[in-house]
């Protein structure tokens, strides 16, 4: 019972309608944002450690 790929599509248009393509492009770069500095503390305390 999984999502197929013409089932997904038609969420990210309805997605894509209510928020608006600029909208849906802040969030995705604050959630890749979030991401790095994420990936970037994990890398300094296992330099920590290491120490």
């Amino acid at each position: 019972m999984g999502f197929g790929w013409q089932e997904l599509i038609i969420i990210l248009l309805i997605v894509g309608l209510i928020f608006g393509t600029k909208k849906l492009k802040n969030i995705g770069s604050d959630l890749g944002g979030a991401v790095k500095g994420f990936k970037e503390g994990v890398k300094e305390d296992s330099k920590k450690e290491e120490e």
